[in-house]
C-alpha cells in the first residue's frame, strides 16, 4: 500500500481535466449558488481531481487558518475522513499553541499525522538566531520537506496557499510541477485555461493548491460559516493577536481587539494592512520569497 493509501502507478504523460463550470462557480437547475459555496465547490473539485490522478498523495498542515480550512475541505470531499497522510513540517520553533492545536485536532479528526523534521540540522543548532532567515527556512522547512517526500514517496502534495497572500504566490497554478532538484520554474508552468488543469509527466512531484482562488477574508468568512476550529493565536488578547502564524521568532503580533471570528472578519473588511506584515521581513521581500520558492519552499 502506498503512502497515499491507494495502490497503482501514477497516471502517465500529460493530462488535461476540466473543473466546475466557470471559475469558482457552479449553477445547478437555474439556482445561483452563493460565493462561498462556489469557492468551496471549486476547492473540493481540485482535491478530488488530485486524489484521482495520483497514487501517492499527502497534505501539508501548518495548523494555520488556511491549511486547517483545507483540512476541513478534504474531510468534506471524502465524507468525514482523509484518505491520505497529513504532514507537519516541524522546525521545532513553533508556538506551543500550534503544537497543542495540532495534537488536539489530529486526535479529534483521526488524522494520519506524520511529523517531519530535519534532525541533522537541528542537532547542529540550526535556528533563526544562529543564521539568517533564508538559510534557516531552507534547512528546516525546504530540506525537511524534501526528506519527507523521499521517505513517504509522495507524487503530489496538497497545500493551503492563496494567490493574494504574497506577490510570488500569485504566480502559482492549481497543479504546479516541481523538478527533480525540487526547483520551481515559474515560467514553465502549464497554462490553466477554462478550468483545465494540466500536469507534466517529467515532474518529480506536483504541488496542488485548492485554495488558490480564495482571499484571506474569504477564508475567515468560510471559517465562520463552517465553524472550523481556530488556533487561539489568531484571537486578540490584551490588545494583540497574530494575523499570520509560523515560527515564534519570526512572527510578531499586530495591534487588534478582534477576539472572535466575527470581529476578525469585521476588522479585515476595513483593513489595508498586508496579511504577512507581522512576519520577519528579511524573508518576506519579493526577491527572497521568489528565491525560497524556486528552491522548493512552501
Amino acid at each position: 500500500m502506498s503512502a497515499g493509501g491507494k495502490p497503482g502507478p501514477r497516471n502517465a504523460n500529460r493530462r488535461l481535466r476540466g473543473g466546475p463550470s466557470g471559475r469558482c462557480g457552479i449553477i445547478r437547475a437555474g439556482l445561483t449558488v452563493d460565493l462561498l459555496s462556489r469557492m468551496e465547490s471549486e476547492s473540493i473539485y481540485v482535491i478530488r481531481e488530485a486524489y484521482s490522478r495520483y497514487s501517492r498523495i499527502g497534505m501539508l498542515w501548518s495548523m494555520g487558518k488556511d491549511s486547517t480550512a483545507l483540512l476541513w475541505l478534504c474531510r468534506k470531499a471524502f465524507f468525514g475522513t482523509i484518505p491520505f497522510p497529513v504532514v507537519h513540517i516541524d522546525t521545532s520553533y513553533k508556538f506551543k499553541e500550534i503544537y497543542e492545536f495540532r495534537d488536539r485536532i489530529a486526535k479529534e479528526w483521526n488524522l494520519d499525522l506524520r511529523v517531519a523534521r530535519n534532525e541533522e540540522a537541528l542537532a547542529d543548532g540550526m535556528g533563526p538566531k544562529k543564521i539568517d532567515k533564508f538559510a534557516c527556512c531552507n534547512a528546516l522547512k525546504t530540506t525537511a520537506l524534501k526528506q519527507a517526500i523521499a521517505t513517504l514517496g509522495f507524487e503530489a502534495l496538497l497545500l493551503g496557499i492563496r494567490r493574494d497572500e504574497h506577490g510570488v504566490r500569485a504566480k502559482e497554478r492549481y497543479f504546479s510541477p516541481r523538478a527533480q532538484d525540487f526547483t520551481w520554474n515559474v515560467g514553465a508552468q502549464p497554462p490553466e485555461l477554462w478550468d483545465l488543469y494540466a500536469t507534466v509527466d517529467e515532474a518529480a512531484h506536483d504541488r496542488i493548491h485548492p485554495l488558490l482562488h480564495m482571499t484571506e477574508l474569504d477564508i475567515w468568512r468560510y471559517v465562520r460559516r463552517e465553524g472550523i476550529p481556530v488556533n487561539p493565536l489568531y484571537l486578540a488578547k490584551d490588545g494583540k493577536r497574530y494575523r499570520s502564524i509560523g515560527c515564534s521568532p519570526c512572527c510578531m503580533p499586530i495591534d487588534s481587539n478582534a477576539a472572535t471570528v466575527d470581529e476578525i472578519v469585521a476588522e479585515l473588511e476595513s483593513s489595508r494592512e498586508p496579511e504577512r506584515a507581522g512576519r520577519a521581513q528579511d524573508k518576506e521581500n519579493a526577491f527572497t520569497m521568489q528565491k525560497l520558492r524556486s528552491l522548493g519552499y512552501m
